[in-house]
């Protein structure tokens, strides 16, 4: 695994100590926005490039706004005729001489730029994963969109195959790319359940849970307001709510203004936000909750903190978008509604805490299917099948 803009900052058992930072994200914003940059000496291209400049820069990072770097990322589609082809060789003369590998699997087509180049150079298959991309891209204004999804759309020659973290968006992104049939597979995302520890859903207090970035887009105030109707209409006004997942500095005013809005309905002291959303904090996060929702207000291509919870015994609610429907029907560990309002999400929590038998039925069947479908160690295998057909198939 060889790390592209920023370290790694996966919990793996890798050594990366001694692995480059490719197309280090300080140098390739700096060469695309100054011109006089592109033409800077060696010794500070390795000083921008080394890992506490990069490790600064990550903690610094305010916003994951596509706003201002639409250039930057055809520049990088265009891969060897873009202005991070000196970026292109480094990464290719590494994997020439250390690492040798028989297949290369691309993170995201964000970066297929990269394909064509390392095809020719080291005569193997190149392999792309989907996986929410049409967020970043879809934020940009309606020019850069249709040069981004048509340049897109060219390099699909590039790559071998691309691999779809749900049949959802393997149809959003062959519509959007044109990529064949024959080129598209679908492979899960998963989890490892034996690092969560199992839990039955609490009854007594109710507590929803939410595990993701904290932000308007991921449906926080959604939820919010949702936990808001429910407390002030129904019998279970001694629910609680239990935040997690972190923040950029483009959230601070929204997340203040949730807070505001709490404190002024008398429900703040309800709210318990979890600050450390590391893996080791998992166990700490999802016992005694009752259910998780993230109402992302426009769906996503899968959404890994499903499987985290119903790994961890506690179901899920989710609105009828996206990936949503297709996991709750392949897993039974979860409910949809619709539409995505509040009045609505907090009428399906009123239907849920109703019923524990389902509940607990809900429990079982979820973490049931993250053991045998979405299990990480299974669809590992999945993909080493999709990588042994392409090399039969080159």
């Amino acid at each position: 695994m060889l790390p592209v803009y920023l370290p790694l900052t996966l919990n793996t058992n890798q050594e990366t100590n001694d692995i480059p930072v490719f197309y280090g994200a300080v140098n390739i914003y700096l060469k695309q926005q100054f011109k006089f940059m592109r033409n800077m000496p060696k010794w500070m291209h390795h000083f921008f490039d080394s890992a506490p400049i990069l490790r600064y820069a990550a903690k610094k990072s305010g916003s994951t706004r596509a706003d201002g770097l639409e250039e930057m990322t055809i520049s990088m589609l265009k891969g060897a005729e873009g202005l991070q082809a000196e970026e292109l060789d480094q990464l290719i003369n590494y994997l020439k001489h250390h690492e040798k590998p028989d297949i290369v699997h691309l993170s995201n087509s964000l970066l297929l730029g990269m394909a064509a180049k390392i095809k020719e150079e080291l005569n193997i298959p190149v392999v792309c994963s989907l996986q929410d991309e049409d967020v970043w891209i879809d934020a940009m204004t309606p020019d850069y969109r249709v040069k981004l999804w048509n340049l897109m759309a060219e390099k699909v020659r590039d790559v071998n195959a691309f691999i779809a973290v749900s049949h959802y968006f393997a149809d959003v992104m062959k519509n959007k790319m044109h990529i064949p049939d024959n080129k598209i597979f679908v492979v899960p995302i998963g989890v490892d359940p034996e690092q969560y520890d199992v839990f039955s859903p609490s009854l007594n207090p109710l507590v929803i849970g939410y595990i993701s970035r904290l932000c308007e887009e991921n449906g926080l105030e959604v939820l919010i307001d949702a936990f808001i109707e429910l407390k002030d209409n129904s019998v279970h006004k001694n629910a609680k709510l239990r935040l997690t997942g972190g923040k950029t500095g483009d959230d601070k005013a929204f997340i203040n203004k949730q807070i505001k809005k709490l404190k002024k309905k008398g429900y703040f002291e309800d709210v318990e936000w979890q600050d450390d959303f590391s893996l080791n904090s998992r166990s700490s996060f999802f016992q005694g909750l009752t259910v998780v929702s993230v109402p992302v207000l426009k769906g996503e291509a899968f959404g890994l903190y499903q499987l985290e919870s119903m790994a961890s015994g506690i179901p899920v609610l989710q609105p009828a978008l996206g990936a949503f429907p297709e996991i709750a029907e392949s897993t039974c560990g979860g409910a949809i509604y619709e539409p995505n309002t509040p009045i609505v999400l907090a009428s399906a929590l009123v239907n849920l805490f109703s019923d524990p038998v389902k509940l607990q039925k809900m429990s079982e069947a979820g973490r049931k299917a993250v053991m045998a479908t979405y299990n990480a160690r299974i669809l590992a295998g999945k993909m080493v099948e999709v990588y042994e057909k392409i090399q039969l198939n080159r």
